[in-house]
């Protein structure tokens, strides 16, 4: 009897302790309303300026978003063209990555997208915008040009061009369209015998049945394993990453679980339906901007033992949002509501949004991640994206190769690229084809009598070191072999030693732009994949089936 009257009297604390908790945090909810509601009348009555009240408490709306996570976004009603595309990925216009061309001062075409309008009517990399419904776009930035290229979809706009290929000025009646790029650009045979699917995001409402459509197409193909590229996949849709998921795992497995602070924002998730293949070799490929549903995907996965993660690891976004929550005024929040959780039990979150003192991010150190374990016992762990099963580091790209991609600094390789295309009508096919030597030299003579340089981080960092060095003291002992290193890190652009270097990447690049430019984004794809090492390690892997089970078991185990 007196254990239950305890038990009572303690039951009885911890509900008055929770009602005084509650009721302290309203009080300071509606106290702090007070004074911000109180501060705003009084700018507004006597501050010296008349306050726009839009941009004044917007700006006190964002600052309070801006304290949580980056992911809790409010879209007033001027920005709800810019929230439908974030919700569905689709915007109206021609399909055409445009860009500014330094060197002719003047915007031009990027990019079609294969399948959108621009493409059919025929606009070509190159071509230079002249003017859009009779408006002239001389001297117009690219964001003007583009927001004129941008409109509801069905109506048409009358664009004129001048292509350089030809030398002839052209006029096109566009009708613009809805704009989505795919979240499958590619999938295919790869040696023989191994599948391969591109997925870039989970955004479009079919992307669970295209996936499923290409993987049956290459299971009737011959396919004996599968490489699964998501690396820069930010993400999308849950539901159709869970779909994709039942395509590999037995019915009414776990997948994924969220956890909120409200009851509605708790839910499990299983597989629902049949499998197609619970057997088939997986390799997935990830990297540092994989997030979101595609971590969801590779984290199960992972966690089920039935893949292996190549490559390093991912972003770690493991919050999860509402995205359409109703705001007075025709606003729309985003708003982060839970966490998700892996089969293993694990949040892979990897950033802490802290709000206590004023709102700061900070990365969960290693030294803090808990230790999971899949289904066969491997150790995994929490906090910091999806580690990969096996570590690959993609090829590098060297200096001199990004500066001469920057469109903001030179047009060198654009320029080159139209020329190309001027002289070839044709070229070989997408996964055969690659820039001649003689084409490569072309390009190297093309860029020294530019004048070309660039920024070598080789080089700063010895003027860094030779700085240190003689603030503390040893440069004079150590002088001939700086200066022996500094001859050797010079700039070698007029003696051809940088291109001669970096010759293979730099083709690699100037033929996926060209490729590009006959085969669209798909063909840039199966173009790139011929020397991708991350690629080929997932394919001598699953062409290995006993290192392949190793990985999957605990290490004592597959020893």
């Amino acid at each position: 009897m007196r254990k239950n009257i305890l038990f009572c009297v303690m039951l009885l604390g911890a509900v008055t302790a929770l009602a005084q908790k509650n009721d302290d945090h309203n009080f300071k909810v509606a106290k702090n309303l007070d004074v911000f509601n109180a501060i705003y009348k009084n700018l507004d009555l006597m501050y010296v300026d008349t306050l726009d009240a839009d941009e004044v408490i917007g700006n006190g709306i964002k600052a309070m978003l801006r304290s949580l996570d980056p992911y809790t976004e409010y879209y007033p009603e001027d920005k709800s063209a810019e929230f439908k595309q974030m919700l569905t990925g689709k915007y109206a216009g021609i399909g055409s990555i445009i860009s500014y061309n330094f060197t002719l001062k003047r915007v031009v075409i990027n990019e079609p997208y294969e399948n959108m309008p621009a493409a059919e009517v025929g606009l070509k990399k190159g071509d230079i915008i002249l003017s859009i419904d009779g408006e002239d776009m001389t001297d117009k930035t690219n964001a003007y040009v583009s927001e004129h290229l941008r409109g509801t979809a069905g109506t048409t706009l009358e664009l004129k061009i001048h292509r350089p290929t030809t030398g002839k000025d052209m006029t096109f009646k566009i009708q613009r369209k809805a704009i989505q790029m795919p979240d499958l650009p590619y999938y295919g045979m790869q040696d023989g015998d191994i599948g391969y699917i591109d997925l870039d995001s989970y955004i479009g409402e079919n992307c669970a049945k295209d996936f499923r459509r290409a993987f049956i197409d290459l299971k009737k193909q011959g396919a004996k394993g599968l490489v699964l590229d998501l690396r820069n996949n930010g993400g999308g849709s849950v539901q159709e990453a869970l779909s994709i998921l039942n395509i590999f795992i037995p019915k009414n497995t776990d997948l994924l679980s969220m956890k909120g602070k409200m009851q509605r924002s708790n839910r499990d998730y299983k597989t629902t339906v049949e499998p197609i293949d619970t057997v088939m070799p997986i390799v997935v490929l990830v990297n540092g901007i994989t997030a979101s549903a595609s971590e969801i995907t590779s984290g199960a996965l992972q966690d089920l033992d039935r893949a292996v993660i190549m490559g390093t690891r991912t972003y770690g976004k493991g919050l999860v949002q509402v995205p359409n929550v109703q705001l007075p005024y025709n606003g729309n929040l985003k708003l982060t509501t839970a966490k998700y959780f892996t089969p293993s039990g694990r949040c892979i979150q990897a950033i802490n949004y802290k709000h206590s003192q004023g709102g700061y991010t900070e990365h969960v150190p290693d030294s803090l991640t808990r230790e999971f374990r899949t289904r066969n016992g491997r150790i995994v762990h929490d906090g910091g994206g999806i580690e990969p099963d096996i570590k690959i580091e993609p090829d590098s790209l060297p200096n001199i190769a990004y500066y001469l991609q920057r469109v903001d600094t030179t047009d060198l390789m654009f320029n080159y690229v139209v020329d190309y295309i001027k002289a070839h009508p044709t070229i070989a096919p997408a996964a055969e084809f690659e820039i001649s030597d003689s084409d490569y030299e072309q390009f190297k003579q093309r860029v020294i009598a530019s004048s070309f340089t660039y920024d070598r981080v080789s080089e700063k960092c010895l003027e860094e070191l030779v700085k240190l060095a003689k603030f503390e003291g040893y440069y004079e002992d150590a002088k001939p072999e700086f200066e022996a290193l500094e001859k050797k890190l010079s700039h070698n652009i007029a003696k051809d030693l940088d291109f001669d270097y970096n010759k293979r990447m730099i083709k690699q690049i100037l033929s996926s732009d060209i490729v590009t430019a006959y085969y669209f984004q798909r063909g840039a794809i199966e173009n790139a994949l011929r020397y991708d090492k991350q690629m080929k390690e997932a394919i001598r892997l699953l062409r290995s089936p006993e290192e392949y089970a190793a990985i999957l078991k605990p290490k004592n185990e597959g020893k």
